[in-house]
């Protein structure tokens, strides 16, 4: 059975890798200063797989960051530090002496700022000989099949986020969850907001698609408490992560992932125990859901 390829594309080959969402793009070197010409075709890959691939790049922060501003303003991640000498870029290690790693459950980037972040690319430095995969599921597909019923009570609601509250950190702060467990720095956010209210079900801007916008660290709907929240929320990441919702991916050093948070959620998988991982993570600012 032959690979599915995405056709149209002058300067690019996009191979998809799942049939939820997922591709990986070939014949380009992000390293480079790219023509407008390519970033359109990488744009578009990236609108019509939500998720994409870039294998053999050769990527210091410096040239990471240039490929990452042709896509926008470079978000500032309100609770972890940035590298030294590049602020913007988050390096992510997981050493065999940290017990966590970080981003080890469902969720969208910054959703709890008041505008989320629109994409995270993500450069792999050093990597497990085996594990510390990633998984992504696809949100619209996570919309759409919903029965009209359950479609029709979820449009009007809107989600609380917290940047503090992810379900899987048993209602700690971050910087109390991590203390003993990640090897990473954790910063005061300041003034930062980081309880934000959004639409449950938003529309992309560009595609103009309806997509579920729920991840880990969506508490309670608006005019609801938590306790009356809860069931809807575990139903709804529960679907949102089927299996027929989602792709995963091997990293290897040099591969770099670009995702869209818009229509995305994603998953750090921790099982790597006893070795090192470290990725250099740059977010793009995005805009006020709708």
């Amino acid at each position: 059975m032959t690979a599915l390829r995405n056709s149209g594309f002058r300067h690019i080959e996009v191979e998809r890798i799942a049939g939820a969402l997922g591709a990986e793009v070939r014949g380009v070197d992000l390293g480079q200063d790219l023509p407008d010409e390519v970033i359109a075709e990488i744009r578009q890959a990236l609108l019509d797989n939500l998720v994409i691939f870039f294998r053999d790049q050769t990527l210091t922060p410096e040239t990471q960051l240039r490929f990452a501003r042709r896509w926008g303003e470079i978000h500032l991640h309100p609770y972890m530090q940035g590298m030294d000498d590049y602020p913007e870029v988050l390096e992510i290690v997981k050493t065999p002496q940290d017990k966590k790693n970080f981003g080890g459950s469902w969720h969208s980037d910054q959703m709890f700022t008041a505008q989320p972040a629109m994409g995270t690319m993500l450069y792999a430095v050093e990597v497990p000989r085996a594990g510390g995969d990633t998984m992504w599921t696809n949100q619209y597909l996570a919309y759409e099949s919903l029965s009209e019923g359950m479609r029709r009570m979820l449009d009007p609601l809107k989600a609380v986020s917290r940047g503090d509250n992810f379900s899987s950190h048993d209602g700690k702060t971050r910087k109390e969850y991590y203390a003993d467990k990640i090897s990473m720095k954790v910063k005061d956010p300041g003034s930062t907001q980081t309880v934000t209210t959004h639409p449950l079900v938003r529309t992309h801007p560009e595609t103009g698609r309806r997509a579920l916008f729920i991840g880990g660290h969506v508490h309670r709907f608006e005019d609801m408490t938590e306790g009356e929240s809860r069931p809807l929320i575990d139903f709804l990441m529960q679907h949102s992560t089927r299996p027929e919702h989602t792709c995963r991916f091997r990293w290897r050093s040099g591969s770099l992932a670009f995702w869209d948070n818009r229509c995305t959620q994603h998953f750090a998988i921790n099982d790597y125990p006893a070795e090192t991982r470290i990725m250099h993570r740059i977010t793009i600012c995005g805009d006020t859901p709708f």
